[in-house]
Order: structure tokens, then sequence, then C-alpha cells
């Protein structure tokens, strides 16, 4: 699944840059600092706090009318969460670190130049999830969050909004917040409860 939907993003792109004058056509690679949290949908005792982690990818922005392209985009994004635990197994902070391919289709808005907002949905592929446990105990913790992430669905779909500042002719900060729009699962448990994903990223992006 992750690989046709990846290929036909592919194509879709090859498609919409051969059908588009070469000019105003931009492309480049992007990378920056995740800070991420989950919203928890069903346990609002469910403490959590920011996790750290980073993103990198490549786009391609492709002008449709003045002041608006279509913006697709190829990223490695890290998510999680981490909590503080107390129990009859003992006390100790879960870190879960979750990493994702995702494929944002956005369009880009440029009301003024050097300046601009992006907005659109984004399919999220899951590619490994790692739970560190430090604490009392922490096989027997670990063991149990990592059955737990056996369960998490392989791909998710979200939403992102964001706005972007050029620097330079060739580099642009750019500030996001992405959401997951389905939970991870339908029905959690004592030690993971059913949750989304949100994330804020702040970043730099190259353009060539």
């Amino acid at each position: 699944m992750k690989k046709l939907f990846i290929v036909a993003f592919a194509l879709l792109v090859a498609g919409k840059v051969s059908a588009q004058d070469s000019k105003g056509l931009n492309f480049g690679i992007k990378g920056g600092v995740n800070f991420s949290n989950i919203i928890k949908t069903d346990d609002s005792d469910f403490k959590t706090d920011y996790n750290t982690g980073f993103n990198a990818g490549l786009y391609v922005s492709i002008p449709i009318v003045d002041r608006l392209s279509f913006q697709p985009e190829l990223m490695f994004s890290q998510k999680g969460y981490k909590s503080e635990r107390t129990g009859i197994l003992g006390d100790g902070t879960l870190t879960q670190t979750t990493n994702w391919i995702e494929v944002p289709i956005l369009a880009k808005i440029s009301p003024v130049a050097g300046f601009n907002i992006v907005i659109g949905p984004q399919v999220s592929f899951l590619t490994k999830t790692n739970t560190k446990y430090e604490g009392t105990f922490t096989n027997a913790q670990q063991t149990t969050y990592e059955d737990d992430a056996d369960k998490f669905k392989k791909s998710i779909v979200g939403g992102v909004l964001g706005a972007g500042f050029d620097i330079s002719k060739n580099l642009s900060l750019n500030a996001r917040y992405a959401l997951d729009f389905q939970k991870n699962n339908e029905d959690g448990t004592n030690e993971t409860p059913a949750f989304k994903n949100q994330v804020w990223q702040a970043g730099l992006a190259l353009h060539f």
C-alpha cells in the first residue's frame, strides 16, 4: 500500500511538472525539528509532555495561477510523546517515538512576496515505533508498551497548516502544525489510550 501510494505520488508530480511551464517552478530539500505530543481521545487522566524529533525530505512547488501553487512533498518525520508513569510496577518516564514516511499534498498561497501559507491533507505511513521506559522494572514495562504499539495503524490521514518566510533567493524558514485526523487505534488500553498525533515543526528549506 505504501509503495503503491508513493509511486502514484511520483507519477502525479511528474505529470504536473511536465504540464507546467518551467517558469516559477522550484524544488528542493527541507528539514527541521519536531515538537510532538498526542491528543487523548478517551482518557483525560493520561498526562503527556512533548517529545523532540526531526523531519527531512523533498518537495516541488508547481505554479497553478498567480499567487497559488501546488506543493507535494515526500517527508520523513518523527512523532511521539513522553509520559510520567506510576503504578504497581514502579515509577518512571515513558518515551515513545514513532517514525513516519509522510506525503503532504499542499496548496501554497503567496499573498505577498517572500511570504507564503500552506494548507492541505497528508497521508502518513508508520515505519517504526521505539518505546523507551526509564524506571523501576524497566523490561517488564517496556514489553507491555511495545505489545500495544504493535496494534497501531500503519497508515493515517491528517492535515497540515503552516507558513514560510524567504530568507534569501534559495533559502526559506518555515513553521507548521500537523494533526492526524484518525486515532492510532480504535481501542486503547490501560497503558496506551487511543490518541491522535499532533506535531509542531520548524525548519529550513533549500530551493534549487
